[in-house]
This record gives C-alpha cells, sequence and structure tokens, in this order.
C-alpha cells in the first residue's frame, strides 16, 4: 500500500499472518495497494479498513503546536528550526485541508522566529508549487480573480515571509535559494 501509484512513497509492505499487519496513515487522499498471492495455499487474501478523514496524529499534533506557538512565553523554548523543518515536510506530503493547516503553522513559526531559527531554502517545494499556480491563474479566464484557498495561503505566507526577510537583511540570499538558476537566466534575459 502507498499513497503514491508507483508504489514509491510511504509504502508498506505487509505478508503473512494478520498478527504482523499493523495501523498506520496515509498522507493524503488516495490509497493505492496492490495484492500478489504466492498460491502457497487456499487462502482467501486479507482484508483491510481504509478510514478517509479521521482524526488522528495529524489533528492532535497540529492542535497542539498551534497552542504552543500562540504562547509567547512557550515560544523562546522550542526547537523551532526543527519544527520547522518538519513542518515544511508535512505541508510538501499533505494534500487537501491537511496542507492548509501545515502552512497554516508555517506562517505562525516565519512571525514568531528570529534570524537563523528557520532555513527558508527548504521553502523551494513550495515556491515552485506557489509559481506554477500563479502561471495557471494569469492563463485562466474561467474565473478571473479567485483564488484557491492553497493559492491564498501559499500567497500570504510568502507575502509574510519576504516581509520578514526584508527585515533581517537577507532578502536577496532567500530570493536566490528559492529560484532555480535556469529561473533566474529567464528573467534576466526578460
Amino acid at each position: 500500500m502507498s499513497s503514491s501509484s508507483d508504489f514509491q512513497q510511504d509504502r508498506h509492505s505487509f505478508s503473512g499472518s494478520p498478527q504482523k499487519w499493523t495501523d498506520f496513515e496515509l498522507p493524503g487522499d488516495t490509497l493505492y495497494y496492490k495484492f500478489t498471492s504466492d498460491m502457497s495455499n487456499t487462502e482467501w487474501g486479507y482484508k483491510f479498513t481504509v478510514t478517509a478523514g479521521h482524526l488522528g496524529r495529524f489533528q492532535t499534533g497540529f492542535e497542539i503546536l498551534k497552542q504552543m506557538l500562540s504562547e509567547e512565553r512557550v515560544i523562546p523554548h522550542l526547537p523551532l528550526a526543527k519544527i520547522w523543518e518538519w513542518q515544511v515536510g508535512v505541508a510538501c506530503r499533505q494534500t487537501g485541508h491537511q496542507r492548509l493547516k501545515a502552512i497554516h503553522l508555517l506562517l505562525k513559526i516565519v512571525q514568531c522566529s528570529s534570524q537563523g531559527d528557520c532555513d527558508l531554502t527548504l521553502l523551494k517545494p513550495l515556491w515552485q508549487l506557489f509559481t506554477h499556480m500563479e502561471n495557471n491563474s494569469c492563463t485562466d479566464t474561467a474565473k478571473p480573480g479567485i483564488l484557491l484557498p492553497l493559492h491564498r495561503a501559499l500567497a500570504e505566507l510568502f507575502f509574510v515571509t519576504e516581509n520578514r526577510v526584508t527585515e533581517l537583511g537577507s532578502l536577496q540570499e532567500y530570493l536566490l535559494a528559492l529560484n532555480t538558476e535556469d529561473h533566474l537566466h529567464r528573467c534576466t534575459a526578460q
């Protein structure tokens, strides 16, 4: 079972008796599975239950972290660099409302961090997603001026982050880190 059709992401493989199976969670809204029999006996196969939208570890972690980031007296005691790294990974892997919640937490971390707390270069995959959405919204004439919630969330994250790095005096390094060399060449040519 996996969260990707090529069975490379979030892969879980099981074989043998039901006692060897364990519960697990997959990010996203799609589950891919493949059943292969070795033809060694005449059992019918396996049965498993999939529960969508289950409020589990993600929701619990989100609520705890949101509360901790809201308490000014707690923030200096948090390992913000590590939390930032984890949260960027979550925002890149998740989809739907969970991705929006992860971006919300990234925004809170940027707002309360000081220079060096967050490796902003980790935002590169989200920046690429955002620029892709920006390019597609320019060509989508069906709904001009209407942004999807993810597009709005990423726009706010990058707007606040850009203002924050400007305050800290590292805007140029930040912009260079997010863009590819190819993109910078195209911009220069334009």
